[in-house]
């Protein structure tokens, strides 16, 4: 059988997400009657049918349903290559990662990574959902906590940050010399994650005393007179970790994995990443 067509599977998970061909059809901006025919088509093609109609309502069969899930991973597949490639014709290795997480072991990669490899080679994805930025193709490697599951990437360790507290330096706590968890949760300003925003951002915030957080030990040495940060007792280190694609064979991780090695010598022992030829 002949590879089915990128459209035919945007066709069909239109009408399969819209159980209903005229809603489906002005969503890809067609005509419905193209549509039913392109979908009978595609029925013809598998020899299977893939919806059950009726003159009131559209159900997928049991074929459509498993064809909806391949097709979604498809299409995503296509877009996650299309990203990659796009990005690949930059050369800037693109790192996903949470405000304020490992800040001061990433600021030490990227001036010694742009150092080696010229200006501009590496670039910082902001996000609260690092891995999923590298599996659909948004960052090449992503910088994450011990406590997430990487699942399909490859991960190695690179470091540890202790959460400190970042207060407002007028703030009522900023001359305690550390804070439980659960007085920084009594302050109404309190938010159990950083914001999806820079670090300055998130700073600055803090600074005007609209914000609360707990963030990683490293960030320390950032914050200039307006914001303390105070270690929080019962929080426990956080273990930080580089996630790549398994599959990738990308020169550029290899190049930031040895970095990483030669500045936390034993975070590195036993991972390896085979870079491309070339």
């Amino acid at each position: 059988m002949d590879r089915l067509e990128v459209r035919q599977l945007e066709y069909f998970v239109a009408v399969a997400e819209e159980l209903h061909f005229s809603r489906a059809a002005e969503r890809l901006g067609i005509a419905p009657p193209p549509l039913s025919r392109a979908i009978a088509q595609l029925e013809r093609r598998l020899g299977v049918t893939l919806f059950e109609r009726t003159s009131r309502r559209v159900d997928l069969t049991s074929a459509g349903k498993v064809l909806l899930v391949e097709s979604r991973n498809a299409l995503q597949a296509i877009d996650r290559a299309t990203q990659r490639t796009i990005h690949a014709a930059s050369g800037a290795l693109r790192i996903a990662v949470a405000p304020g997480m490992g800040s001061g072991l990433l600021r030490d990669l990227h001036r010694r990574y742009e150092t080696r490899h010229g200006h501009d080679t590496m670039q910082l994805l902001f996000t609260h959902d690092q891995a999923a930025a590298v599996r659909g193709g948004q960052a090449d490697v992503a910088l994450l906590c011990a406590t997430e599951d990487p699942l399909d990437l490859e991960s190695s360790g690179i470091g540890e940050e202790y959460p400190v507290a970042l207060l407002p330096a007028n703030h009522p706590l900023a001359g305690l010399r550390d804070i439980s968890l659960a007085r920084l949760r009594s302050d109404p300003a309190y938010a159990p994650e950083p914001p999806a925003t820079g670090l300055d951002e998130l700073t600055d915030r803090v600074a005007l005393g609209r914000l609360v957080v707990v963030v990683g030990h490293s960030v320390t040495d950032r914050l200039g007179s307006a914001v303390v940060g105070i270690p929080v007792t019962d929080l426990p280190p956080t273990d930080l970790r580089l996630a790549w694609p398994a599959e990738s064979r990308d020169r550029r991780i290899a190049n930031l994995l040895d970095l990483a090695n030669s500045i936390v010598p034993s975070a590195l022992p036993h991972t390896t990443i085979t870079p491309a030829a070339g």
